[in-house]
């Protein structure tokens, strides 16, 4: 841009201004850095990337049409997963088999719930991402459009009077490229992932969707994984396998569980709000020259508000749900994997995996406000583990039966009152009770009198 210009009280950019940014950005002229483009993406400064994100823009000045092209961040995705591939053996796609065989054999001694119908896959880094896609976008969806309903309303606001008849198509304009810069943030987070995951459950919830919905291993992620414990790799393996065939298997057993758990997230998604005075202040003074003020606050979550009360309920479900679960399978992989000399290290190392999280998922949990970690892991994995001593296997393992058998999160605070209504017999009927089963019992006065 050329001088800058003084604002003095103004409440946002000069006439001139505005005009200018906004040529630039219906006519894709603009004479923007790239590297700085890219930072305010929340890119790297890598040259392949950078002239991805300029091509994507250029489509989306373009694009006549409205909503997010979620294509753009699983091309994202799998372009950074492919980086740091890693092409596996014959030899290790045998040892992976051979370690799924038998954690299926072993989870079969310890529960009823049936074994999977689809046989277990082994996917690439960027084979999970294209894989998963379809569920982070289900999930960060509300928050991209917040963001972009929330840049036109603040181009409506700001706009001089005499750009009035123009700002449908720069409204319309404004939506793809904040939909853009979104869906390819959301790429880069889900290509990190990639590198990070070992399996389809490792966040806890089923990304796996459609004919897809199975268990997997990223198989080079597991022995990534394992490299940092002095343990051997096969005991790593197995261990591994255990967990996610029994989350699948928990999946495909309660088959209500999934769309529960969704549906938990889409509550909570659906009060989101975005922060349109945080944006209005942000593009009062936007310089595309410095984009990094923008970047920042898309990176630390500050056009999310804080959580309303319904929000906050909806967040304690999800997190009750998330932890059932969790404990579930920690309860299940330990007594299928008792054999294992390491069993109890491995375990720990990946509650405290899956209590911290790693560097992608905290990104994730930024760019749409919700975080995906247990919180009460530990505490709901105690419970199942008395349910079983008490009840066995089966007893335990009933309770999936349905959403209205399952523990909630008052067992999980008192599992020993659940324990006892679940072993207490059944109580004797009063004098009330018995009164009515005799009553509907006796059927002589509902027939005819004989004459």
């Amino acid at each position: 841009m050329a001088d800058d210009v003084s604002r003095g009280d103004q409440e946002g950019p000069s006439e001139d201004e505005f005009r200018d940014m906004l040529r630039e950005f219906l006519s894709g002229n603009g004479e923007l850095d790239p590297a700085r483009l890219a930072s305010a993406a929340g890119l790297p400064n890598d040259p392949e990337m950078v002239q991805r994100l300029i091509g994507q823009l250029q489509s989306a000045l373009q694009n006549s049409g409205d909503g997010i092209d979620w294509g753009l961040a699983l091309e994202q995705a799998k372009g950074l997963a492919q980086r740091s591939a890693v092409t596996s053996t014959p030899g290790e796609v045998s040892a992976f088999e051979q370690a799924l065989h038998v954690a299926a054999l072993w989870l079969d001694e310890i529960t009823s719930i049936a074994e999977l119908t689809t046989t277990p896959a082994l996917l690439t880094r960027s084979g999970w991402a294209e894989a998963t896609m379809p569920v982070w976008t289900q999930l960060a969806e509300p928050v991209a459009l917040s963001i972009a309903d929330a840049l036109t309303g603040v181009l409506r606001e700001q706009a001089p009077e005499e750009l009035s008849g123009m700002l449908g198509d720069a409204g319309r304009v404004m939506r793809n490229i904040g939909g853009t810069l979104f869906a390819m943030q959301l790429g880069q987070v889900v290509g990190q992932l990639a590198g990070e995951v070992v399996s389809g459950g490792d966040v806890g919830i089923p990304l796996l969707d459609g004919e897809q919905r199975q268990a997997a291993l990223v198989p080079q992620n597991v022995d990534a994984f394992g490299a940092g414990l002095d343990i051997d790799i096969s005991e790593v393996r197995l261990y591994l396998a255990v967990r996610e065939l029994a989350h699948a298997r928990l999946f495909r057993h309660a088959r209500w569980l999934r769309l529960a758990l969704l549906s938990q997230i889409t509550d909570f998604a659906r009060g989101i709000r975005i922060d349109t005075d945080r944006i209005a202040e942000l593009a009062a003074d936007f310089d595309p020259q410095n984009p990094e003020e923008l970047r920042a606050a898309v990176q630390n979550g500050a056009f999310i508000p804080e959580k309303t009360e319904e929000q906050r309920v909806a967040l304690g479900r999800l997190e009750t749900t998330l932890a059932l679960i969790e404990g579930w399978v920690d309860v299940v992989t330990a007594a299928a994997t008792a054999r294992l000399p390491h069993a109890d290290s491995i375990a720990e190392m990946v509650r405290r995996r899956r209590a911290s999280g790693g560097p992608a998922e905290s990104a994730f949990a930024t760019l749409v406000g919700l975080e995906l970690r247990p919180r009460r892991l530990r505490e709901a994995a105690a419970m199942w583990l008395a349910v079983s001593e008490a009840v066995g296997a089966d007893g335990r393992d009933a309770l999936w039966a349905h959403p209205d058998l399952t523990p909630t999160d008052a067992d999980i605070d008192d599992p020993a009152a659940l324990v006892a209504r679940l072993t207490s017999p059944e109580p004797e009927p009063d004098a009330i009770d018995k009164a009515i089963e005799d009553l509907l019992d006796d059927t002589t006065g509902d027939r005819p009198h004989e004459e």
